[in-house]
């Protein structure tokens, strides 16, 4: 029987932030083992995740960015979704190999739709013929849409990425993960938990500027993890690359 693991993927952490603003990171990291991770260039998003998730590099993958050029229709595109764009085997794909009994849930990683993972949520908004853009999510299997945002609320798009960036969105994730761990017990849970990211590309690595961001992700961090290993869980906390000034 394997053992159960989730992946707690807080964007933009690097070990110097830990400290003064984080001290439920700081006293869990110093329980166990702190190491670094060799980057991929470029060391973006959608590059960084697949290369995670498959073990391979870009050029074995072919996510070699967020976006690229489709020649066929002359247009850049960003930010797609299939998770047949990556092209080579994924880990839970690997796992189920070796047992069939193997689960794996994927909330809010992206390449999420379409996937052969079991349970998965990601952000889908709904695009009306008036022009307006309605949060929504895409979930597998499909059920799982109306049950978490029946218990959950709306999906919080709008503080999800831009100037109306909020812990909101990143604690509706880690909420979604708890509902459906409670639900599914997945074997492996692959968790996003993105706060960080708008504030550090905005202020760059002042502390004093980030301070609040800062305590809200460790707050959400150190309930996840205590959550998860009182459940018996192994819990790796990870990010997909730094930010400097």
């Amino acid at each position: 029987m394997m053992n159960k693991t989730v992946v707690l993927n807080v964007v933009g952490l690097t070990p110097n932030l830990l400290g003064e603003y984080m001290p439920l990171l700081s006293r869990w990291a110093a329980k166990g083992k702190v190491v670094s991770v060799e980057p991929v260039l470029p060391a973006v998003t959608c590059t960084v995740q697949a290369t995670y998730l498959t073990g391979k590099l870009p050029n074995e993958h072919g996510i070699v960015a967020n976006g690229w050029y489709f020649r066929d229709e002359c247009e850049v595109k960003f930010w797609r979704q299939s998770n047949k764009l990556v092209q080579a085997p994924k880990v839970w794909e690997m796992a189920k190999s070796f047992d069939p009994n193997f689960t794996c849930a994927n909330l809010f990683w992206w390449y999420n739709m379409y996937s052969s993972v079991d349970y998965a949520v990601t952000p889908r908004p709904m695009y009306p013929a008036d022009g307006r853009k309605i949060p929504d999510i895409y979930t597998q299997p499909n059920e799982l849409r109306s049950h978490l945002q029946t218990q959950l609320g709306q999906f919080p798009l709008f503080n999800f990425w831009g100037p109306n960036t909020s812990i909101l969105s990143t604690q509706w994730i880690a909420d979604s993960a708890k509902w459906i761990e409670e639900r599914y017990n997945p074997t492996l849970a692959l968790v996003y938990l993105p706060h960080l990211d708008y504030c550090l590309q905005k202020f760059g690595f002042d502390q004093n500027l980030i301070a609040k961001d800062l305590q809200e992700i460790d707050a959400v961090c150190g309930d996840l993890i205590e959550y998860y290993e009182n459940r018996g869980a192994q819990v790796i906390v990870l990010s997909e690359y730094g930010i400097t000034n």
